[in-house]
């Protein structure tokens, strides 16, 4: 997939903090995108509701880990009732616990009512499908291969269009009927936040009208031995930005939003911003240059100042050198009044579906005026900043923030705002 990135010129401005450069930038503003319905599912449960009620409630959805043959000790975040929901007859060719879940988020909070809407308008070519995922159907892949009969896959699992990291999108543009642009963004962890700047180019280049934009994950063995054997996961529930925090929990989800060009919507995407760091296969670089390039970015193509922002919602994972570089990321940019907060400890780390849940997390905000903290976690780590808020707070906010921050430095925040 090709990005393009706006030239950069301008004075050099020093961090604040380190003494180091800040990334100058010179993108233009951009028209806000109406954001006509959204949702999530998460371990919280399913759609707005559950997560907004778990939210205020500050109940999370980490269980010990009950996936699999349950080896390995660390907790998860794991969305109920996936096993018990197969996929309609119609669409049974795409069976797999990634596509299941993408289906159960599908319907809810009516995005597809606003999808159908969209397509009525403006004709189902009109709309694009762009969807992220890191793992995508992996799952049923490692079940192939564990039940390998005279050396092949078993029959009910000989559809090679599961074994693709293109299923999720494959599926989705079946099952929705979705005739534009079809489009599978797999950047690590920042998968479904990069989806809203594809659509956004998508939406100015005059290709489409409209986009379903989304991500989904669901938890797999490669998922789960293969962050811990990086180091990465704790044997407790996750706890970001807490002086003792030890790695992160992972988590699955879905989510969805419909996007179309205008600003005439109770929430619209006023902002995107994007970089990558190419410093490290899984480390961030250690003074944040690509997170604070993509917030940078998203800000000035929101049209807004840092102050202007009234809720961040942090990619905040838990582990100590990830929190570590986005806090100090965040005091370099923002004023010592942003509330700032990880929900990592409710839903757990859903991977590619990070970016959807997290953005779901703030457009909740802008509708609510419920501005999360940090689950779990009891002691601030000292060397974050004054941002990261442990405890809940209430406000009426005009803008919002998510960061998603995936290996390889693939990064992305965005902006969004109220009408």
């Amino acid at each position: 997939m090709a990005f393009s990135y706006p030239n950069r010129a301008g004075p050099r401005r020093l961090s604040r903090n380190t003494g180091v450069p800040l990334p100058t930038t010179s993108p233009q503003p951009m028209p806000p995108l109406a954001i006509r319905a959204f949702t999530a599912t998460t371990a919280l449960g399913h759609g707005l509701a559950a997560q907004a009620a778990a939210l205020r409630a500050r109940r999370g959805g980490l269980r010990r880990n009950d996936f699999g043959d349950a080896g390995l000790d660390t907790w998860i975040g794991r969305v109920d009732g996936v096993e018990d929901a197969p996929l309609p007859a119609r669409l049974a060719r795409w069976e797999c616990r990634n596509n299941r879940l993408a289906w159960m988020a599908l319907q809810q909070d009516g995005v597809q009512a606003a999808l159908r809407s969209a397509c009525s308008r403006h004709g189902n070519d009109r709309v694009a499908l762009v969807v992220g995922t890191s793992t995508s159907s992996i799952g049923a892949t490692e079940e192939a291969y564990a039940r390998l009969q005279d050396g092949g896959f078993p029959p009910d699992l000989r559809r090679p269009i599961v074994h693709t990291p293109h299923s999720l999108g494959s599926f989705l543009q079946e099952a929705t009927g979705i005739g534009g642009p079809c489009v599978t963004v797999a950047t690590a962890c920042s998968s479904s936040a990069k989806v809203f700047a594809q659509a956004t180019r998508l939406l100015q280049a005059g290709i489409v009208d409209a986009a379903l934009v989304g991500g989904v994950d669901t938890l797999c063995g490669s998922v789960l031995y293969g962050f811990n054997s990086l180091g990465l996961v704790s044997a407790q529930p996750a706890r970001p930005f807490d002086v003792a925090r030890d790695g992160l929990s992972l988590g699955e989800a879905g989510g969805f939003a419909v996007v179309e060009r205008g600003d005439e919507a109770d929430f619209l995407l006023r902002g995107y911003g994007e970089s990558s760091d190419a410093h490290h296969m899984s480390a961030p670089h250690p003074e944040g240059l690509g997170a604070r390039l993509a917030m940078a970015d998203a800000l000035v193509r929101a049209g807004i100042d840092a102050a202007d922002v009234g809720y961040l919602n942090l990619h905040g994972t838990a582990t100590p050198a990830n929190d570590a570089v986005e806090a100090r990321a965040v005091a370099d940019l923002f004023p010592d009044s942003l509330h700032a907060g990880s929900t990592k400890g409710w839903t757990g780390h859903t991977l590619g579906a990070a970016g959807i849940v997290e953005s779901v997390v703030a457009l909740l905000a802008l509708r609510d005026g419920l501005l999360p903290g940090t689950l779990n976690s009891t002691t601030p780590d000292p060397a974050c900043g004054p941002q990261v808020r442990l405890d809940n707070a209430a406000g009426h906010v005009r803008f919002t923030m998510n960061n998603s921050f995936g290996f390889g430095g693939n990064n992305c925040s965005l902006v969004f705002g109220r009408a």
